[in-house]
């Protein structure tokens, strides 16, 4: 019993974390960048049901609030936005310390390359 709870628990994480609209501050900032603006909508739509971009707020994952700035000291050597796109493409690879390994690992497979990349242009407002 206890298993199929956690079954359970586990396939709403995922599901909570894939496809759905949700606005945990991702239309609080103002961009002048469209494929930022773009990569803003990418976010709602992939990620705000389980990252808030605002505040120390978790929901699933880690708030992303100034991620841009924290994700420039992650890993020596490596920029914010190769940090970035790491973490998205292979999450497993940088799991935030306290968090599970629960992030979805298609994205490079259900995101274009247009979306991974204006997706990564809003992350990098996020300072």
């Amino acid at each position: 019993m206890l298993l199929l709870f956690g079954l359970l628990f586990i396939s709403g994480v995922f599901a909570a974390c894939g496809g759905q609209d949700s606005d945990n501050g991702a239309e609080e900032a103002v961009i002048d960048d469209p494929v930022a603006t773009e990569g803003q909508t990418v976010f709602k739509q992939n990620c705000a049901s389980c990252h808030a971009v605002t505040g120390e707020t978790i929901i699933v994952g880690p708030s992303l609030a100034g991620i841009a700035g924290r994700a420039a000291n992650r890993v020596e050597g490596q920029s914010a936005a190769d940090y970035l796109q790491l973490s998205i493409l292979r999450p497993g690879d940088y799991v935030v310390e306290g968090f599970s390994e629960l992030m979805p690992t298609n994205f490079g497979t259900t995101l274009s390359g247009e979306q991974l990349d204006a997706l990564l242009a809003y992350l990098m407002t996020l300072e």
